[in-house]
């Protein structure tokens, strides 16, 4: 038997599009994936927009705090999503990296916010046929 996959979520920040993007991933997945985010230069807290934004779609992110990204993360990840960070994220054989060009939540208003949580969620449940998990 395969073990379930583990998806890693990656921003600069990992205070929005990356809490978001695992926020639907563990909410629509369930146990079926493992949900890991990180940022390469993580933030104080998570952005608060982006905590509205997706408590008004019933995911709560506000117990999550932003995680430094490390090479065993990234290494023992099935699938790296990149948002924003570019270069700066470790690569490892076997690891299979996306990026996801996504605008920026910080400083952004609730519209923006709900703009970014929609592509985010639309991306999310495109990777969970990806990986055959309905």
């Amino acid at each position: 038997m395969l073990s379930k996959p583990s998806v890693l979520f990656v921003c600069v920040h990992n205070a929005g599009r990356s809490q978001m993007a695992a926020g639907f991933l563990a909410h629509l997945a369930g146990a079926a994936v493992e949900v890991r985010s990180a940022g390469t230069a993580p933030a104080e807290s998570i952005n608060p927009v982006a905590v509205e934004a997706m408590a008004e779609i019933g995911i709560d992110i506000a117990d999550q705090a932003p995680k430094v990204l490390t090479p065993d993360t990234v290494e023992t990840s099935t699938v790296v999503i990149t948002m924003g960070c570019g270069d700066t994220c470790p690569f490892f054989a076997g690891v299979t990296y996306r990026d996801w060009k996504l605008d920026d939540p910080a400083g952004q208003d609730l519209d923006a916010v709900r703009a970014i949580r929609d592509e985010i969620g639309q991306r999310v449940r495109n990777l969970l046929t990806e990986l055959g998990i309905d």
